[in-house]
Parts: structure tokens; sequence; C-alpha cells
């Protein structure tokens, strides 16, 4: 299937690794051009290095803290005229509703919650102005499916999952798309840390964070790639009609209402 994505330009957040870093990946082999964000500048440099090393398109890098409001003013001022935004980065720690500190809980959201809404709404007039763009928000399946152990995460993602719906509704009036992917269980290191922290939780003893394995929908969770081939396909013509909805890739783990 042809996407016809040659020659677009995408911002992509939370790109250093994981999620974000395939989803570059994936955007390149299809000829796009980049703009990668994160904290970690060495790693951004290698991951650019290599995409244009393999891929030939042009790729650009932007180190910084994405919770922090001047850091995405700056961000959204060097990458004003994307095509695409992939609101990605995210951190959101686990726990209960006692043993996640307020600081905590307010990090994680001044990163993904606070970080999504306010990029978009610095990009989103742009697109709106020149009748074209699509946005995509990688969420959470926690904001459909709660967990009283993500409290946070659940919280959030549920409110994001708010904010692209609402946005997404109008935004195709003026040419512009807004749809979630809501992943589960991914094969990233975020993921092994969160495994660990639900090993504790429910055998008091992280190192037995492999075991949760057999506990997934054909006893794996998804990889990067999946995830990232699923917003390359809602960035592209191909779903261009397709807005202000959420497509969850979490091999049915929200349908069957199991946390995990």
């Amino acid at each position: 299937m042809k996407l016809e994505l040659e020659g677009k330009s995408v911002l992509i957040t939370g790109a250093s690794k994981g999620i974000g870093l395939s989803t570059a990946r994936a955007f390149a082999a299809e000829g796009c051009s980049l703009h990668l964000a994160a904290r970690s500048k060495p790693e951004l440099e290698a991951n650019r290095d290599s995409i244009m090393g393999e891929f030939g398109v042009d790729v650009q890098v932007h180190a910084g803290d994405l919770s922090d409001t001047a850091v995405l003013d700056k961000l959204g001022a060097a990458c004003a005229d994307v095509d695409i935004l992939v609101n990605n980065a995210g951190d959101i720690p686990a726990g209960d509703i006692v043993s996640v500190s307020d600081t905590a809980w307010r990090k994680g959201w001044d990163l993904k919650v606070h970080g999504y809404i306010y990029l978009t709404r610095l990009l989103y007039p742009r697109m709106q102005a020149r009748g074209s763009g699509v946005i995509v928000n990688d969420i959470g399946n926690s904001g459909e499916n709660w967990d009283a152990n993500y409290i946070a995460g659940a919280s959030g993602n549920a409110s994001l999952m708010a904010f692209t719906r609402a946005l997404g509704g109008v935004s195709l009036d003026h040419g512009v798309r807004v749809v979630g992917v809501n992943p589960g269980p991914v094969a990233t290191d975020r993921m092994i840390k969160m495994m660990k922290r639900r090993a504790t939780d429910w055998y008091g003893d992280d190192s037995r964070w492999e075991e949760l394995n057999d506990k997934y929908p054909g006893k794996r969770p998804a990889t990067p790639e999946e995830v990232a081939d699923l917003i390359v396909f809602l960035s592209s013509v191909r779903a261009g009609y397709i807005t202000g909805t959420i497509v969850t890739i979490d091999g049915g783990i929200a349908s069957r209402r199991s946390i995990i």
C-alpha cells in the first residue's frame, strides 16, 4: 500500500528510544524528513546519524526538557510548519494514590499531559491556517482500562483521550486530523521498569518481571515497530477520514477488561 508520505515533515517527541525511535525510522522509510525531540542530546544525535545514513532523509534534532514550556515554545517555533506532529514523550510514574508523590505526579503530567496539549496548541493553529496537517497522540490503554496501581497514568491518559476526541471532532472542518493511539504493553525500557514495579506489587520481587509475559495475549507484549506502523498509517492519506478517535493496540487487553 502506497501511503503517499514522501516529502512530508514530521516532528516526533520522545524520539530518543522505544516507540519514538521506531516511529522515526518508519517515517524515514516512507521518505519523510524528521525533527526528533527528547531530553538526551547524545541519543538524538546517534539516531540522527543512523537514520540519515540508512534512509538518506533530512533529520534535525532538538534536545531539551519537554516538560518546560520555554523548551516547547522554542521547539514549536523551530518546527512551526511540520506536516505531522507525533506527541510521544511521556514517563508518568506507576503507583497507587498514596505511593505517587505530588511532585512525581505533577512532573509526569507536565511532560505528557500538559506537554501534548501545549505543543498541540502551538502547532494546530498553523495547520488550521494552511488547511492541512495530522496530529497523533501516543497515549496508552490505561486511559480506557483503569488501574489503581497506575492511577496517575490512567488519569492522565484518560484526559488525553478526551482532548484528542474533542479536538479531532472538529479539526477536519479545517483540513486537520487529530487521532490517538493506545498501546498496551510494549517491549521498551520503560515497560520493563513498569513490569518490575508490577512484579514487586504482585510477587514482592522485581526480578520476577519476565513471568508477567505469560499473562499477555500471545504471551508477549507488542513490539515498538507494530505501534510505529500504526502511527505512520494513521498519519497517511489512507486514513484521511479518521479523526477524533483512538485506536487501541494491546492484543485485546482492554476489551477483556484486564490490566495486564
